[in-house]
C-alpha cells in the first residue's frame, strides 16, 4: 500500500532519500549550534557587564540563567503542544528569527532591566528548538539509526558553546577597535556591540529552515502512524502510567545538566578572575576544548551504547548515562585540589567529555519509548524539568555558594566543585534506578503502537 501525507504526496519519498535525511540533521544542527551562541555568549562578558551595570555575581547569574529559563519554561510546553499538532519546521524557522533578533537587542541594552528582557526573549523561542528537532529526526531515521543522528544533532550545544567562545573572544577583542572606528557606535560597550553582530549572523539560518521538508509522521517501528492526536490530558496520564520510568529519567537528566550548565558558565571567569587570564586567550583555548571534547563525547556516547548493546544489555544507554555520571564526580572534586589555569582547562576538558555523552543517548532514548503524537509534548516537559534545575538553578546556584556559603569572589572554583559533584552522584545513583523501568517501558510504546498499526493494516485489506 502506497500512504499518501496530506498533499496526496507518497510518505516515502523523503524517507527513503538518506542524503536528504542527513541534510535535514545538518540544518538543525546548525539551528542548535547558532541557538547555544546566542544563549551562552553572555558567559564570555560576566566581567565587563558586571562593571557597566554594577551587578555582583549573584544578580549577574540570574542573566545568564534565570531570564532564559524563566521565559524557557513557560514557552516550552506552550510550543511543545503545537509541535505535535503543527508544521514542526516552520515552527523552528520563526524560532531562530525570534532568538536571534532578541539578541541583537540585548545590544542596546543600557540597564539590567532591559538585558533580562532580552535574555528572556532568547529563551522563549530556543524553547520551540528541542521538541521539534527530536520529533522531526525520529521520523527521517528508523530506531536503529536514530541514536547516530540524534548524536549528530545534539553535537550542536557543543560547537556552539565553542563558537560562542571562540568567535565571542574575538569579537569581543575587536568590538572596542570598532566601536573607535565608527562614530554611531560610540554610545555601545563592546559587550553591546558583540550580542549585536551575534543575533545578525544568525537571522540567514532562520529564513533557510523554512526551505526544509516537514517529514510524515511515523510510529518508532517506522511505519506510518495513523492521524491520532492525543490530547495533553491523554499525553498526560500515559506519562502518569509509566512514571517508574519518566520520573527517574528527568531526575536522573536534571542533575546531569547541572555539571553540564555551570562549568562552562563559570570556568571562563574562573581563569579570568582568579588567574587573569585575558576574555580573548580564554575565548580561543577554552572554547576550542568545548568544541572539539564536546564533539568527540557527543560521538562517543552512542557508541558506547552500541557496544553494550550487542553484550545483551537492553538498557546500554542508561548504563552509559551511569558511567558518565560517575566520572563527574572525582572530575568535579579535583577543582578542590588542583590550582591553576593549565589544572582548571584539563579538568574542563574531562567534564566535557563526560557531560557531553549522556546528550543524544537520553534524547534518542525518549524518543524511542514515547508513542509519536505524544513526543513533542513528552519532549517539553523534558526539557521544563531539566532546564528548571540546570539552566534556572546551577549557575546560579554556583553564584549563592560563592557569595553567601565562602564569601569570596576567588573562590567559585570551590563552590563548582561543590555543586558539580553532589549533582554528580545524585545522578549517578538515579541512573542505576532507570535501568529497569526503562526497559519496561519499551514495552509499554510497542502495546500503545500496535494497535494502531493493525488498524491500519485491517483498513488497507479488501473489504477492510
Amino acid at each position: 500500500m502506497v500512504v499518501l501525507d496530506k498533499h496526496g504526496q507518497d510518505a516515502d519519498i523523503v524517507r527513503g532519500r538518506p542524503e536528504y535525511a542527513w541534510f535535514v540533521v545538518a540544518m538543525l544542527t546548525l539551528a542548535y549550534m547558532c541557538s547555544y551562541i546566542d544563549r551562552q555568549i553572555i558567559n564570555l562578558m560576566v566581567e565587563p557587564i558586571k562593571q557597566d551595570l554594577h551587578l555582583n555575581d549573584t544578580r549577574m547569574s540570574l542573566l545568564q540563567g534565570a531570564a532564559f529559563a524563566v521565559a524557557y519554561l513557560i514557552f516550552t510546553p506552550i510550543l511543545g503542544r503545537r509541535v505535535d499538532t503543527g508544521n514542526r519546521k516552520n515552527i523552528i524557522a520563526i524560532a531562530v528569527l525570534a532568538w536571534c533578533g532578541s539578541t541583537l537587542l540585548g545590544g542596546f541594552a543600557n540597564n539590567v532591566t532591559w538585558l533580562f528582557i532580552s535574555r528572556a526573549g532568547v529563551g522563549a523561542a530556543e524553547a520551540a528548538l528541542a521538541p521539534a528537532a527530536f520529533s522531526i529526526i525520529a521520523d527521517y531515521f528508523p530506531s536503529e539509526r536514530l541514536p547516530r543522528a540524534i548524536g549528530v544533532f545534539t553535537m550542536g550545544p557543543y560547537l556552539g558553546g565553542g563558537f560562542a567562545l571562540i568567535v565571542g573572544g574575538a569579537l569581543i577583542g575587536s568590538s572596542g577597535d570598532l566601536v573607535r572606528s565608527f562614530d554611531f557606535l560610540g554610545n555601545l560597550a563592546p559587550w553591546q556591540l558583540t550580542f549585536i553582530l551575534v543575533g545578525l549572523m544568525g537571522l540567514p539560518l532562520g529564513a533557510a529552515v523554512f526551505m526544509l521538508k516537514e517529514p510524515v509522521r511515523r510510529a518508532t517501528s517506522g511505519a506510518v502512524e495513523g492521524d491520532r492526536h492525543f490530547s495533553t490530558l491523554e499525553t498526560l496520564s500515559y506519562l502518569w502510567q509509566r512514571r517508574a520510568f519518566y520520573l527517574r529519567f528527568f531526575g536522573m537528566m536534571a542533575f546531569t545538566v547541572v555539571v553540564f550548565y555551570s562549568m562552562p558558565a563559570w570556568i571562563p571567569t574562573i581563569l579570568i578572575r582568579r588567574y587573569g587570564s585575558a576574555t580573548g586567550e580564554v575565548g580561543l583555548i577554552y572554547g576550542t576544548i568545548v568544541l572539539v571534547v564536546g564533539t568527540l563525547g557527543v560521538l562517543a556516547g552512542p557508541q558506547l551504547e552500541r557496544c553494550l548493546h550487542k553484550r545483551g544489555y537492553t538498557s546500554a544507554g542508561i548504563l552509559c548515562i551511569a558511567f558518565a555520571s560517575a566520572g563527574l564526580v572525582p572530575t568535579s572534586l579535583a577543582l578542590f585540589f588542583f590550582k591553576s589555569s593549565a589544572a582548571v582547562m584539563v579538568i574542563g576538558a574531562i567534564a566535557t567529555f563526560l557531560y557531553s555523552m549522556p546528550q543524544p543517548i537520553a534524547a534518542s532514548a525518549l524518543q524511542i519509548v514515547t508513542p509519536n503524537r505524544m513526543r513533542g509534548v513528552t519532549s517539553a516537559i523534558y526539557v521544563i524539568i531539566v532546564s528548571a534545575i540546570g539552566l534556572g538553578i546551577a549557575p546560579t546556584l554556583v553564584a549563592l555558594v560563592t557569595d553567601f556559603v565562602f564569601v569570596d569572589e576567588k573562590a567559585v572554583a570551590a563552590s563548582l566543585a561543590l555543586v558539580c559533584s553532589t549533582s554528580a552522584v545524585i545522578a549517578t545513583w538515579l541512573a542505576q534506578s532507570t535501568r529497569k523501568p526503562f526497559v519496561d517501558a519499551l514495552v509499554a510504546e510497542e502495546s500503545v503502537a500496535l494497535p494502531t498499526l493493525e488498524a491500519k493494516t485491517s483498513a488497507s485489506e479488501p473489504g477492510g
